[in-house]
């Protein structure tokens, strides 16, 4: 298989990005087809789709070898679970799979045919190896179980971020980045007040501490 394009997000690297699609809708993104699949024709009748999945590649969390176990991070780190009862980048494949809201197609310019999705949970870059429609009447599965990880991540973090470094957050990107805050992006075995964390989001370097439940933004570059 080979990539048939790439996606750009607000992400510079794996750290912050939501460990599952659609937690944070706000958040926008553009998959841009390499140039042999930008072809009109192919994309005739993706717009009567309001959701769609995105199949693609865990390219920053290659190993030569695999584990038959992981640490999912939902259990705090510190509970192993078989990787195929997870959803761990780190697998005898990597290979993701992700829901998005589909936001628009854009036809014209150079680049076009480009989707543009909202909630997807990749950093920028991320290479996709297909696109396929969501079909609710298949797709979707009411009854269904969802073992260890059975209720959505609730936000967990009251954001604290002073007027003046807000500021420097383009007004369309300020409210995704706050949900990813609240979310709470630092590895769940790590609790250390005084550390100071930092993470890429919409070309900008932001900085954090979290202390008794509540994350600082410190600085915004």
């Amino acid at each position: 298989m080979k990539p048939i394009a790439h996606i750009r997000t607000e992400f510079s690297s794996k750290f912050g990005v939501p460990r599952q699609a659609g937690l944070v809708e706000e958040l926008r993104a553009s998959v841009v087809f390499e140039p042999e699949y930008r072809v009109a024709d192919a994309f005739r009748g993706i717009d009567g789709f309001s959701h769609l999945w995105l199949i693609w590649e865990f390219s920053q969390a290659k190993r030569e070898n695999w584990s038959p176990t992981v640490r999912p991070p939902r259990l705090g780190g510190n509970t192993r679970l078989g990787v195929f009862a997870t959803r761990s980048p780190f697998r005898p494949n990597p290979i993701g799979l992700s829901c998005v809201r589909l936001l628009g197609v854009e036809l014209d310019g150079p680049e076009g045919p480009i989707l543009h999705v909202a909630g997807a949970d990749l950093m920028d870059g991320t290479p996709i190896y297909d696109v396929k429609p969501y079909l609710p009447y298949a797709d979707c599965r009411p009854e269904a179980v969802g073992g260890f990880a059975a209720e959505a991540p609730e936000e967990r973090l009251a954001v604290s971020v002073p007027d003046e470094l807000i500021l420097k957050v383009p007004e369309d990107r300020r409210e995704a980045l706050v949900h990813v805050l609240a979310l709470d992006p630092r590895p769940s075995y790590q609790d250390d007040p005084e550390r100071v964390y930092g993470f890429g989001f919409a070309g900008m370097e932001v900085k954090f501490s979290v202390r008794d439940g509540v994350l600082s933004v410190i600085d915004i570059q």
